[in-house]
């Protein structure tokens, strides 16, 4: 199946839990893990037996400092959080994530936080969607793993699905000249030129409220998934009003 999401753990603080998320995306066909800030360091003894096979995944995993760095090259990025933290995004299930995935172009990235307290904000303000298991409310407690796995099993699901459908059934989701959001490291590039310009301006003023005024602003941008050619040329926009007015001729 095609277009493999990004599975991104965010400073999961033990080497066990890490294997076990290995061990259930191979389950389901996803190989490529990337790891943010692990508590315990990487490599992980314990991660191994966790994995019990799953050496691949965890062979191949990639180590970041930050999780806007582990989704720099995504251009569709999902926050798996129980609570909307203050940002408002788009929410979705695993079914609804899965159906994005396979319908959408572009590199897809699945964050999920460390195991005892989830994303932090600044986690959930870099993806496109939220997206939240159903869950019983007097009881919404999973762990690492079974998260990892009820993504990849959706997405795996729903992929058998369309493989199966018939060709005059299969809906087309977008226009074939239609272009895929640019990467999260594009759209960083657009936000920090907004936050340059703006700041000298005093627009996040009062100091108080500047890291809500900052996400506000960053919710805004990453709302409508600019394309490479649109962020270009918000950002030649941004380059000639820093540019002082030319003398008119």
């Amino acid at each position: 199946m095609a277009n493999k999401p990004v599975i991104v753990l965010v400073r999961p603080q033990l080497g066990e839990n890490i294997g076990k998320a290995a061990r259930a995306m191979l389950n389901f066909g996803l190989t490529e893990m990337r790891i943010v800030n692990p508590r315990d360091g990487w490599p992980n003894p314990s991660a191994g037996p966790a994995a019990a096979g799953a050496d691949i995944v965890l062979d191949e995993a990639k180590v970041f400092s930050s999780t806007a760095e582990a989704v720099a090259d995504c251009e569709h990025v999902y926050a798996t959080t129980v609570r909307k933290r203050g940002v408002t995004k788009p929410v979705v299930g695993p079914d609804g994530a899965a159906r994005l995935i396979h319908a959408e172009p572009g590199r897809h990235a699945i964050l999920f936080g460390r195991e005892a307290s989830g994303l932090e904000t600044e986690d959930v303000a870099l993806a496109r969607h939220i997206l939240t298991v159903p869950i019983n409310p007097e009881f919404g407690s999973l762990n690492l793993a079974q998260a990892v796995i009820l993504c990849a099993y959706e997405w795996s699901r729903i992929g058998r699905e369309a493989e199966d459908a018939s060709s005059d059934l299969v809906q087309p989701t977008a226009e074939d000249e239609a272009l895929p959001p640019a990467p999260q490291d594009d759209l960083e590039g657009l936000i920090g030129h907004f936050e340059k310009l703006l700041d000298p301006r005093g627009y996040f003023l009062p100091e108080s409220r500047r890291e809500a005024t900052a996400r506000t602003l960053r919710s805004v941008l990453t709302k409508p998934g600019w394309n490479h050619l649109e962020v270009r040329t918000l950002r030649g926009i941004l380059s000639t009003l820093e540019r002082p007015p030319r003398d008119p001729e």
